[in-house]
């Protein structure tokens, strides 16, 4: 009994120190315990894990056996550390929880503890971590100077000083984060983790310190689902990490985020409980970037140009990156900071620094690039390739257009101007459209995710709804008037052709003024058999050899 007593005040020693106690915690099984699971006579509180004789050689005075179950540790393509199967501190912790191991056997009671409830070993629940470890943060691997400098976001292993600490091997371990005597914190964490502050201690994610995800004090309002269900934080800056990642049993394996979908990890904060704007709905509406297609395709160590088909929120998003930072075209916004790029020459750059080299990375050199919506003369889809500076003609993206009049642009567009690809393709329902809708290209009721309506094919009545996108920068009065081309109110109004028609939109390698027929109805001379072609022949004029809407043009000088 003296020895049971000795053992019992080791036991204490330490959470006493640290103001806590073992005996108000879960772990403490006795018949006196407090949590669900309790012996039914047994009054012991460190049998369950501690014998003052005959221990296990495992670690000393242990009290348990191992399993000797063989686990799947975490993985990812993104580690640079390769964690193998459970070691020290850890491994004995897996005795409970892997499941394997009735809670009551204990080497120093040959016939176990029975345990109320008929329990035997730990049910399914979050504290079951059971065999398969891959979706819960590594374990028993080697945290030193080599690792942190491979890793380069983690801190010096110099720095574990404090509550976080490697083990002697210095490993981390379960105990790296957890106190098993201990729960002052909750979880049995080593200190306190709002705002990520455990979590810190030992990542140093670059650009974190800005990023909304860290610094927003925005709240849940309550409605829909609890964006943060098990965590006892009330604010985006408080959750931190925990916004999006889980430590044990997460959703996605390979990030450790909450759910298995990756945007299904944006939406419990981006459905306008929690953020401002309700991002969620846009994906619902006809024209989206696909989210919901796929799950598990994105890695961030895939070719930033030929990666398999597919785009998530975290394609366009670094959400350990994106700040409140307004910019003017080209400069890409906050929205995008520290995402990957593809810049006007085709190659990488990591952060981006424009809009369009986003764009880019799949609308460009990509060979799983979409097909063009018009079916053009001079058959273009590599976008980087129809913004070149090169070209005869081309939207003001990468740089100011080369067309020295522009009398029908609205102020304060002028010819210097140059616009965002968001000028175009955006949420027919955000701020550019005057609505109240999220920014960005999430989702439009007009294909292909255009701001505004654009249609694209002939014998439609001209309104300033049909070509409502072209009539955002391009005056319809001046268009339509004596001011800009004059046969523009024929061919528009009277003839009924659409602006695509004739307008490459993008951009056009050959020709001036974004000309690029439409070959679904512009066709070659009849009588020449030649063409379509269009010269230019000064400023507002122009002939073209072709056959359209009926006529020969053979050809028609304007």
């Amino acid at each position: 009994m003296k020895s049971v007593s000795l053992l019992l005040g080791l036991c204490f020693l330490l959470p006493l120190a640290r103001a806590g106690s073992i005996v108000t915690t879960k772990h403490n099984l006795s018949v006196n315990g407090t949590g669900t699971y309790k012996a039914v006579t047994e009054s012991e509180i460190c049998i369950f894990c501690h014998t003052p004789h005959n221990s296990s050689r495992v670690a000393p005075l242990w009290n348990r056996s191992s399993s000797g179950q063989t686990y799947v540790p975490y993985t990812s393509t993104t580690a640079k550390a390769h964690p193998g199967q459970p070691t020290g501190d850890s491994k004995l912790c897996l005795s409970c929880h892997d499941g394997t191991i009735a809670l009551g056997m204990v080497l120093s009671r040959p016939a176990g503890i029975q345990m109320q409830g008929g329990v035997t070993v730990l049910p399914s629940g979050a504290t079951l971590l059971g065999s398969d470890l891959s979706n819960d943060h590594p374990i028993s691997l080697t945290y030193d100077t080599a690792l942190a400098a491979t890793n380069g976001q983690l801190n010096s292993p110099a720095s574990l000083t404090g509550p976080v600490r490697l083990d002697p091997n210095g490993q981390l371990q379960c105990t790296t984060c957890h106190d098993a005597h201990n729960n002052q914190f909750g979880k049995f964490l080593v200190m306190n983790n709002t705002a990520s502050a455990l979590c810190n201690t030992c990542h140093n994610q670059t650009y974190w310190s800005a990023t909304l995800h860290n610094t927003s004090t925005k709240t849940w309002n309550g409605l829909g689902t609890n964006p943060w269900p098990h965590t006892s934080n009330t604010t985006v800056q408080s959750n931190a990490c925990e916004n999006c990642h889980r430590p044990h049993a997460a959703g996605n394996k390979p990030r450790l985020l909450n759910f298995a979908g990756e945007e299904t990890n944006c939406y419990p904060c981006h459905n306008g409980n929690v953020a401002a704007k309700n991002i969620q709905t846009e994906f619902s509406k006809v024209s989206v970037h696909p989210v919901a297609a796929t799950t598990g395709v994105h890695d961030p160590t895939e070719d930033p140009v030929n990666s398999p088909r597919h785009v998530e929120c975290e394609d366009c998003h670094n959400p350990h990156a994106s700040k409140l930072q307004a910019a003017s075209a080209p400069t890409a916004s906050g929205d995008l900071a520290g995402v990957l790029g593809i810049n006007s020459a085709g190659s990488v750059v990591n952060p981006l620094i424009n809009q369009y080299e986003l764009c880019f990375r799949c609308h460009a050199d990509s060979t799983n690039r979409g097909p063009a919506r018009v079916t053009r003369q001079f058959v273009q889809t590599n976008t980087r390739m129809e913004f070149q500076t090169s070209n005869a003609s081309y939207h003001p993206v990468l740089a100011a257009g080369k067309n020295p009049s522009g009398p029908s642009l609205i102020a304060p567009l002028t010819v210097a101007s140059q616009i965002y690809c968001t000028a175009c393709h955006n949420n027919d329902q955000g701020p550019g459209a005057g609505g109240t809708g999220p920014n960005g290209p999430h989702g439009s009721i007009y294909t292909p995710l255009l701001e505004r309506q654009l249609v694209l094919t002939d014998n439609q009545t001209e309104s300033a709804a049909i070509y409502a996108l072209c009539y955002k920068c391009h005056s319809r009065t001046v268009v339509l008037g004596s001011l800009s081309f004059r046969r523009h109110n024929q061919h528009v109004v009277d003839i009924r052709t659409a602006c695509t028609t004739c307008h490459d939109p993008h951009g056009v390698a050959t020709t001036t003024h974004l000309m690029n027929f439409n070959t679904a109805y512009v066709t070659k001379s009849r009588s020449r058999n030649t063409g379509p072609t269009f010269t230019d022949t000064g400023n507002g004029h122009g002939s073209c050899t072709l056959t359209c809407h009926g006529e020969d043009h053979n050809p028609y000088t304007y």
